[in-house]
Parts: structure tokens; C-alpha cells; sequence
């Protein structure tokens, strides 16, 4: 029988702890990989030849933003990456330094004849907190601040009338502060931070709240 060294050993039990870590919102789970594609929601052959339109948010880590939009009917694919910034090909160290002026964003491709681009705002508006600048739950930093990318000057205006609703609606405990501006390019992220809950094998956001008032039953 081969007999293995105690430092091989170590190093052989490090590398295994490494592999099977999870980290949290603001850690760097793993090294760079080749950059992704959106990855499909389930699609079907009949889904992946549908014309698609595209829609960028950013709600703070975008772990649990794209596991939201994931879940809605309709999505076909998902990519988390950054957008908004001063560097080209920004790594996640970069964003993460809060100095390029990155936000950690998530591009949805989505079938318009199965959910609108209204729903998709919906969803964006129910599942962050869009009143507080620049930090969700414990992430804080430009990198988690609310904004929406619009491609179109129909995503523009739906964009600015949802935002307009909600900051009237008196439902919210301060104002709405979501950024709305035009989509800059899309820089994907590593391949590691891609589905990244599903990989864990978790069902859960890092976010905490969506900023409305709490009702109080009478």
C-alpha cells in the first residue's frame, strides 16, 4: 500500500474544504472561469426557438436576484454579471472594491407572448428594497444599489411609471430611490457566481425586506 504524507494529506483535506465551502454575499467562492452564456430556465426545444427580448436589473447581490427571476413564468434564460461601470472586462474583485463604478446585475431573457415586461418590474419592485441607496440587507456599497437598464424607450417608460406608482402609492417607508438608465454593456460574470444558489443546493435570497410599510392588523 502506497503510504501518503502528512503534508499531501493536508493539502489533499484543504483542497476538499475548499471545494465544499459556501460563501457568503460579499466572499469570492472560487477562481475566474471561461465567462457564460445565460444559462435556460428549464427551456424546452419549442421555448428556445420563441423570439426573446432581454431586460438588466440590479437589487443588491445578484445570487438571490437571479434566483427570484428564475422562479417567474415565462423567463427562458438568466446571467448575473455587471453593467454601469468604468472598466471594461471588470472581474469580481473589482466590483467588489466598490471603485469601477459597477452594479451587479442580472440579465433576463424572457418570451414577451409569456410575461411582460411590466410583470418582470413587478417582480424587480416586490423582491428588494428600493428605498434604501446603495445597500440591500447587510451588503452595502454602489455595486447593490437599485437600478433598472432600459433597452427601449418602451422599458424606459414602464420603468419610470412603475417607479412613479410606487413612489405615490404611499406604501413605502421613504421614497423610492431606483436609478433608470440606459443599458450600458453587459459584462458577465464568472462562471462559479452563475445560478450560484442552485449550485448550493439552496432556495433563498440574500435580501431582507421589500421597503413597504407594515400593515397592522386591526
Amino acid at each position: 500500500m502506497t503510504h501518503v504524507t502528512s503534508a499531501v494529506l493536508a493539502a489533499s483535506m484543504l483542497m476538499l474544504l475548499g471545494a465544499l465551502g459556501i460563501a457568503g454575499c460579499d466572499s469570492s467562492p472560487g477562481p475566474a472561469s471561461v465567462q457564460p452564456k445565460p444559462t435556460p430556465v428549464a427551456a424546452t426545444q419549442k421555448e428556445t426557438q420563441v423570439k426573446t427580448e432581454t431586460a438588466l436589473f440590479g437589487a443588491g447581490c445578484f445570487w438571490g436576484v437571479e434566483s427570484t427571476f428564475r422562479k417567474v413564468p415565462g423567463v427562458i434564460a438568466t446571467a448575473v454579471g455587471y453593467a454601469g461601470g468604468k472598466k471594461d472586462h471588470p472581474t469580481y474583485e473589482d466590483v467588489c472594491n466598490d471603485e469601477t463604478g459597477h452594479a451587479e446585475v442580472v440579465q433576463v431573457t424572457y418570451d414577451p407572448s409569456k410575461v411582460s415586461y411590466q410583470k418582470l418590474l413587478e417582480a424587480f419592485f416586490e423582491n428588494h428594497d428600493p428605498t434604501t441607496l446603495n445597500y440591500q440587507g447587510p451588503d452595502h456599497g454602489t455595486q447593490y444599489r437599485s437600478v433598472i437598464f432600459t433597452a427601449s424607450e418602451e422599458q424606459k417608460r414602464l420603468a419610470a411609471a412603475e417607479k412613479d406608482k410606487r413612489n405615490t402609492s404611499g406604501d413605502y417607508v421613504g421614497p423610492v430611490v431606483t436609478a433608470i438608465d440606459p443599458a450600458p454593456t453587459f459584462w458577465p460574470a464568472e462562471d462559479y457566481h452563475q445560478q450560484y444558489f442552485e449550485k448550493q443546493g439552496y432556495n433563498w435570497s440574500c435580501h431582507t425586506g421589500n421597503g413597504k410599510k407594515r400593515k397592522v392588523a386591526l
